[in-house]
């Protein structure tokens, strides 16, 4: 049995990845990707860096808990850096990495596809409630 190289064996494990398996670390991380504030921490983060306090008032409705837990749950992960410079009071930014930024493509992507079709979702919801009400 021949023996495999670091290399060969993460190439392997890439190749056995399947997202459509609940224990697959790629489904974790679809899971992840697709929460709603993910995908505005990281559009914000496209122009540059961010304070805390700016993503706070940039991102209506996110709260205080929940923007510090995808914060550093996007650290974790490696796809933005924070970056804390001592002074008074200290100053915390926030910036998305290569891999962030690599990401960012594909949800910017998204986010303007959401916001150039939310009309015609609006007019399929109301067709379909329409419809569904009529047939209870």
């Amino acid at each position: 049995m021949a023996t495999m190289t670091a290399a060969q064996r993460r190439n392997q494990a890439r190749a056995e990845y399947d997202a459509f398996i609940k224990g697959c670390p790629t489904n974790q991380l679809l899971d992840r990707l697709s929460d709603k504030w993910v995908s505005l921490v990281v559009a914000a983060l496209v122009p540059g860096p961010q304070r805390y306090s700016d993503l706070g008032r940039k991102l209506a409705g996110v709260s205080p808990k929940m923007l510090t837990q995808t914060l550093r749950s996007l650290e974790r992960d490696g796809i933005l850096s924070r970056t804390v410079t001592p002074s008074v009071p200290v100053r915390v930014d926030y910036e998305l990495t290569d891999l962030g930024r690599s990401l960012s493509l594909l949800l910017l992507a998204v986010k303007d596809w959401a916001e150039t079709h939310i009309e015609e979702v609006r007019e399929a919801r109301e067709q379909y409630d329409a419809e569904d009400a009529t047939a209870s």
